[in-house]
C-alpha cells in the first residue's frame, strides 16, 4: 500500500459556493456557504477573451447571467457588467461574476479552503489550465492551505502540472476508467474526484491503496454523505449546505 499524500481539506465542501441556495459561483454563494459553517468551497474557473480568470460553469452565458453566447468571446470588462444573480431569484439581482482574484481575497480573509475546477471553454484547454495554475500560485502565495486544482479535462490538468507542478491536482470523472492508475500517474494527481454514484467501499479502498485521496460529488442526501465518509472518502462535495452539517 502506498502512503497517502497530505490532505489539509475539510470532510465537507460546498458545491459552487452554496449549492443551489444562492447563484452558483458568486461571492454571495460563498458567503452563504460560510454562514452555514462550511470552510471549503468548490467552484468553476475559465478564461475571458482577454485572459482573465473568472468564475462560470457553462461555456455559454445564457443560463446563469444576463449575457448570451460564448463566455470566452467577451473581455473581462464586458463580463463584469453582466447580472449573474437575477436568474436565481430577485434577492440576488445585480450579483456580478467574480474574478479568481476576488475569490482569493475573500477565501483567504475568511479561512476558507478552495477546490478550483478548471472548466475550459472548448479549444482553450491548455491556456486555461496554465493560466489558472499560475494565478492560483500567485494569489495563494504563502497560504497555509493551497488550492486543490481539478478538471475533467486531462489536457487542462497537464498544462496546470507543467505550469505549476507544486499545486495539488485531482482528476475529475463521472466514471472510473480502466486505466485510471496510468492517467493519474501521468498527470501527477494526488486525488481522484468522482461521481458518488460509482463509489463503493471497495473502490475507495482501492484508490487509497494506490496512494490517492478520494473526493466525490455531488452527494446531497445526508445518509449518503454519512455513508461515504464512513467508507473513508476524504471530502464530500455537496449542494445541501443547509441540511448536512459541515463538521
Amino acid at each position: 500500500m502506498n502512503a497517502l499524500p497530505a490532505w489539509p481539506y475539510p470532510k465537507l465542501v460546498a458545491h459552487r459556493g452554496a449549492g443551489k441556495l444562492a447563484p452558483e459561483n458568486t461571492l454571495a454563494a460563498f458567503r452563504l456557504g460560510h454562514a452555514h459553517g462550511y470552510r471549503m468551497a468548490e467552484f468553476d474557473v475559465k478564461l475571458s477573451a482577454d485572459g482573465v480568470t473568472f468564475l462560470l460553469h457553462d461555456s455559454t452565458l445564457d443560463r446563469t447571467t444576463s449575457g448570451k453566447g460564448r463566455a470566452d468571446a467577451l473581455t473581462w470588462h464586458e463580463l463584469s457588467q453582466l447580472d449573474a444573480g437575477s436568474w436565481h431569484s430577485p434577492a440576488y439581482a445585480g450579483e456580478t461574476l467574480p474574478t479568481l482574484a476576488a475569490v482569493a481575497r475573500w477565501s483567504r480573509a475568511n479561512g476558507v479552503a478552495v477546490n478550483i475546477e478548471i472548466k475550459p471553454s472548448p479549444g482553450c484547454e491548455r491556456q486555461s489550465g496554465a493560466a489558472v495554475a499560475l494565478d492560483a500560485e500567485a494569489l495563494w502565495a504563502g497560504a497555509d492551505v493551497m488550492p486543490l486544482l481539478s478538471s475533467f479535462s486531462e489536457i487542462a490538468l497537464d498544462a496546470a502540472r507543467e505550469a505549476v507542478s507544486g499545486l495539488p491536482r485531482a482528476l475529475l470523472g463521472d466514471q472510473v476508467p480502466p486505466d485510471w492508475r496510468d492517467r493519474v500517474a501521468r498527470l501527477g494527481c494526488i486525488a481522484v474526484d468522482v461521481d458518488h454514484k460509482v463509489l463503493t467501499r471497495e473502490r475507495i479502498a482501492e484508490f487509497h491503496a494506490a496512494g490517492l485521496r478520494v473526493a466525490t460529488w455531488t452527494a446531497n442526501d445526508p445518509a449518503r454523505a454519512a455513508q461515504l465518509l464512513e467508507w473513508g472518502v476524504d471530502s464530500v462535495i455537496t449542494d445541501a449546505v443547509d441540511v448536512i452539517p459541515p463538521g
